[in-house]
């Protein structure tokens, strides 16, 4: 007897859960150590802290309500093409049939190449909450050092619920945007963009640090290179999985991913060293890397190697001019304090990448192969300057891009502004002064002059085992 039934590919299942872990490791470990490492000691716990429960309540939202939401039937919320294909009917997605079924995408199924995946719904379930589960946590990036942890946890429990799955059901699950021609190969305008915009928007509600903080220099570069490294490397299975089979389309945005982002890190780098500053730095090159990694997500199986090149070294020029040389002048960039840039490496970078689609998408890139083997019947994107697509590619890229910076800017700033009515979302002054031992009772490393501990912690802490 066989332990998986026909439609099962045990080598589509087992790339799929493997691509999800790697996502996975993208968030815990690797931007708890990334942050944990940017931020001033003092508040290494908080932050690591932050990213933990957000990574736990998305968990819960996703298999609750929010799987569905994004990938289910449509939820018909009135007239007319865009609200009958906006959002998915929320419901839960933890029965047996649920998890072992074949995985199923309603309205996308007519793209895919046989009735439905290769494998159980809770491959698909998993791998699609390790998206879920990153996003907030790249916003948390905007609001470090200040935003309360009770505020927090509500906030990203609200932006889960709201926010997340009609940007997703719109572009991914087969909602109005995608009926209409708009592509996200695997997050940067469901992920990234949204991301940055909200990053942004949340810093500016919740106000600056404090100027101590502000001022303050990384505490553990060795930590900010162990998180940035597993970035790059997670990001394999970030653009690897998206296919939804262990294809050759995989093993291309792969491929794609690793070009892109090394040479975004190396035009940062080279950037810097042509600056009047004239040295690089690594907090620069993971900048870099970070671009690079964001500028292909919304391409990766879409364009050949020579585009993930270009949208590679464009991206990382156009946002190293923004963070070095243009937006320090602007007043608007000036008065929020966006505390790891969040707007430039993530929300920018998204969508330079997602309008590079329109541009540089090779059509002989195919992400779905048709019947025997060849183009018909497959799926793949032309752009403006491959294929004879004479722009409305780029126009579907646009206008979906235009919605997910409206729709995700402006539901921060409601969901923010409504919790704000109700509790304080920041900690206070002296909080924000004394950081993780005053809110936590912890802190990441102890300070020793000879046996006696500088500062107690507020409690009695257990030993190894206990």
């Amino acid at each position: 007897m066989l332990p998986y039934p026909a439609w099962l590919n045990a080598g589509d299942n087992a790339w799929q859960l493997t691509a999800a872990t790697l996502v996975g490791l993208m968030s815990i470990p690797g931007l708890v150590v990334l942050y944990g490492g940017i931020v001033q000691k003092k508040w290494s716990i908080n932050t690591m802290l932050m990213a933990f429960t957000a990574f736990c309540i998305v968990l819960f939202a996703w298999l609750f309500y929010g799987y569905s939401m994004s990938f289910g039937h449509p939820w018909h919320l009135g007239s007319g093409q865009f609200f009958s294909n906006m959002l998915g009917k929320p419901a839960p997605v933890l029965s047996p049939g649920d998890l072992e079924n074949q995985a199923q995408i309603p309205l996308l199924q007519a793209a895919l190449p046989s009735s439905g995946l290769h494998y159980g719904g809770a491959s698909l379930i998993y791998f699609q909450f390790v998206f879920a589960a990153i996003t907030p946590l790249l916003f948390l990036g905007s609001v470090l050092t200040r935003m309360s942890l009770k505020a927090w946890m509500i906030f990203v429990a609200a932006w889960t619920s709201l926010i997340y799955p009609v940007n997703a059901f719109l572009i991914w699950g087969g909602g109005y945007f995608a009926m209409n021609g708009a592509v996200d190969y695997s997050g940067g305008y469901v992920i990234h963009l949204a991301a940055g915009v909200s990053g942004f928007v949340a810093a500016a509600v919740v106000g600056p640090r404090i100027k101590a903080d502000r001022d303050a220099t990384p505490n553990n570069m060795i930590f900010v290179a162990l998180g940035a490294g597993l970035l790059w490397m997670g990001w394999n299975g970030f653009n690897g999985g998206d296919p939804f089979y262990a294809s050759a389309d995989a093993g291309a945005a792969v491929l794609n991913t690793n070009l892109a982002a090394a040479s975004a890190m190396f035009i940062w780098i080279i950037w810097d060293m042509l600056s009047p500053r004239k040295s690089a730095s690594l907090i620069g090159a993971v900048n870099g890397m970070i671009v690079g990694l964001v500028g292909i997500t919304p391409a990766a199986g879409y364009v050949n190697g020579y585009g993930a090149l270009i949208i590679g070294l464009v991206g990382s020029s156009v946002v190293w001019l923004m963070m070095t040389v243009v937006g320090p002048k602007i007043p608007l960039v000036n008065r929020v304090d966006d505390a790891l840039g969040v707007v430039w490496t993530h929300g920018l970078a998204g969508l330079i990448g997602g309008l590079m689609v329109g541009l540089v998408a090779d059509p002989k890139m195919l992400v779905y192969v048709g019947a025997g083997g060849g183009a018909n019947g497959g799926f793949s994107i032309s752009s403006l300057f491959f294929g004879s697509d004479g722009g409305n590619q780029l126009y579907h890229q646009f206008q979906a891009a235009l919605w997910v910076i409206l729709f995700s800017g402006i539901g921060t700033f409601i969901i923010l502004r409504v919790m704000k009515l109700f509790m304080s979302l920041r900690y206070t002054d002296q909080e924000c002064q004394d950081g993780d031992i005053a809110i936590h009772g912890e802190q990441v490393t102890a300070d020793f002059i000879g046996e006696q501990s500088l500062v107690a912690p507020l409690a009695p802490q257990p030993k190894l085992g206990e």
